[in-house]
C-alpha cells in the first residue's frame, strides 16, 4: 500500500481530489482514480488533478516552468479542460504557497490558461475560445430533443427546455459512470463516438438560465464549468457582441462572459468560487484489480 498526501476541494460543488507531485513522481492509474473517486470506498469525488510542474508532462511543448493541471475523470480517462477544476486548482496553488496572486497561468490538455483572483474573492478563468458545431440530437429517456453543440476544449450538446420545464424531473443517474467512453445510453452513438457532455437548460430571465450536466466520463454533477461555457456560447448564438450569461447549477451560481462572435467562435471566461474543504492522507491499496 502507498499513502497520499491529498486535498479536497470544489467549485460551485463539482468536486475534486488534488494530489501535489512536484517531481512527476506520481502517475495514477485508471483504478486508482476511481478508487479515489470513490464515494463509499475511498475520498468521494468528480475527479483528481494532479498538481505537477508542465515539464514532467511527456507531450507539453510550452513553457516548461508552470504548474500543469493533470485532470482525470471520476472513471480514470483523462480530460482535457475543467472550468470548475481550474479554479480550484488555482486556490489549492494560493493556499499551499506555490503561486502569488492576483493573477495565474497554468497549463492545461487544452493549453495555457490564466487566472485572476478578483477583489470579492471569486476566479476569473480565461477559457479559451468556444466554437459552435452542427446541431445534434439527445434523447431524454424517450423524449428526443435538438440540441446546439459547442466546443469548449471537450465536447457539450446544449439542449434547451421551456422555462416551465422542471429539470429536477430528469433521470440523469441511471447511466453506470465508469462506461469506456463515457457514453450515456440516451446520448446518440453515431454522432459522438467517444462520448459527449449534455446540458439541460431552462431559461430563467434575460441572460439566465438554469442547468444539469451529465458529465462524459463521470455521470451527472453539481456543476460543469466548460459545460456552462458552452450553455452561454448556445444560448447567445445570434448575439454578436461580447455580453454575459448568469448560469445557475445545482451547486450554485457563475457567471460567463463571452467576447465578440467571429464565424462562430469566440472567446469566453468563467468567474465563480472554489472552496478548499479538507486535507489529510489517503491510503491507496496495491490491488485495485
Amino acid at each position: 500500500m502507498r499513502t497520499w498526501n491529498f486535498v479536497k476541494g470544489h467549485g460551485t460543488e463539482n468536486d475534486f481530489v488534488i494530489l501535489l507531485d512536484r517531481h512527476g513522481m506520481i502517475d495514477p492509474t485508471p483504478a486508482e482514480v476511481r478508487f479515489l473517486c470513490d464515494r463509499r470506498a475511498g475520498i468521494g469525488a468528480d475527479g483528481v488533478m494532479r498538481a505537477t510542474w508542465a515539464k514532467h508532462i511527456s507531450d507539453w511543448d510550452g513553457d516548461p516552468d508552470i504548474w500543469f493541471m493533470d485532470y482525470r475523470n471520476a472513471d480514470g480517462s483523462v480530460a482535457e479542460m475543467c472550468g470548475n477544476g481550474s479554479r480550484a486548482f488555482a486556490r489549492f496553488l494560493l493556499d499551499q504557497g506555490l503561486a502569488d496572486g492576483p493573477e495565474l497561468r497554468i497549463g492545461t490538455r487544452n493549453g495555457v490558461r490564466d487566472i485572476t483572483v478578483r477583489p470579492d474573492g471569486q476566479f476569473t478563468v480565461a477559457m479559451g475560445v468556444v466554437t459552435l458545431g452542427e446541431e445534434a440530437t439527445v434523447r431524454v429517456a424517450d423524449l428526443e430533443r435538438p440540441a446546439g453543440f459547442a466546443e469548449v476544449g471537450n465536447p457539450h450538446a446544449v439542449a434547451v427546455f421551456d422555462k416551465y420545464t422542471d429539470l429536477a424531473g430528469f433521470d440523469l443517474f441511471h447511466t453506470p459512470h465508469w462506461r469506456p467512453a463515457g457514453q450515456a445510453d440516451w446520448i446518440e452513438a453515431k454522432q459522438f463516438p467517444e462520448g459527449t457532455n449534455v446540458e439541460l437548460v431552462v431559461p430563467v430571465g434575460e441572460r439566465h438560465v438554469a442547468m444539469r450536466v451529465y458529465e462524459r466520463g463521470v455521470g451527472e454533477t453539481r456543476s460543469c464549468g466548460t459545460g456552462t461555457v458552452g450553455v452561454a456560447a448556445v444560448m447567445g448564438a445570434d448575439i454578436a457582441e461580447e455580453h454575459d450569461w448568469r448560469i445557475d447549477v445545482p451547486g450554485g451560481t457563475v457567471h460567463v462572459h463571452l467576447g465578440p462572435a467571429t464565424a462562430g467562435a469566440r472567446e469566453s471566461w468563467l468567474t465563480g468560487p472554489a472552496v478548499m474543504v479538507a486535507h489529510g492522507e489517503v491510503t491507496v491499496p496495491d490491488d485495485l484489480s
